[in-house]
């Protein structure tokens, strides 16, 4: 059995492996840095560390639609990056048989972001492939930015809110 911290976005449920997720928090002030690349919504300072923000709605093309938006902070490589979503949902455990793998195209998904569907009675859940949400030239960026503001001493304005 995996385990699974499962979220909404807009009207579909997602999945992210509970052993890659650090913690879930609520949205927190977000600070823009001048030359963030597009797909970064700002950075955020929790517990004195500076922690780039993905909103993953935008990410995935759908409009903002939750009061209950939360945070999901995963570790991604080597560094800690944030997620926001519109709702936690639950922290469920799926075995082997109730996770196949995505077709080729899924309610509009690019399917490298899929690491399989999962089911709960009649619940489809989208487990996403953390590691396939940037490519390696956003990655890259994501590095340079973070250096960036680590060498500004960008992150220390962020840290000290």
């Amino acid at each position: 059995m995996d385990k699974f911290a499962v979220f909404r976005i807009a009207q579909e449920l997602f999945g992210i492996e509970i052993g890659r997720v650090v913690e879930i928090i609520k949205p927190q002030k977000v600070f823009s840095v001048p030359g963030l690349p597009d797909f970064l919504s700002g950075v955020m300072s929790v517990r004195g560390t500076v922690i780039p923000l993905i909103d993953l709605r935008r990410r995935f093309g759908v409009e903002a639609s939750g009061a209950k938006e939360r945070i999901i902070i995963v570790r991604f490589g080597g560094e800690k990056i944030g997620f926001l979503v519109d709702e936690i949902r639950e922290i469920l455990s799926l075995s082997a048989d109730a996770v196949s793998r995505p077709p080729a195209l899924f309610k509009g998904f690019r399917t490298e972001y899929i690491a399989g569907l999962g089911r709960k009675g009649d619940t489809i859940i989208i487990l996403l492939n953390i590691d396939n949400l940037l490519s390696s030239e956003e990655r890259i960026r994501l590095q340079e930015t973070m250096g960036i503001i680590e060498a500004t001493g960008a992150g220390a304005i962020a840290a000290d809110h």
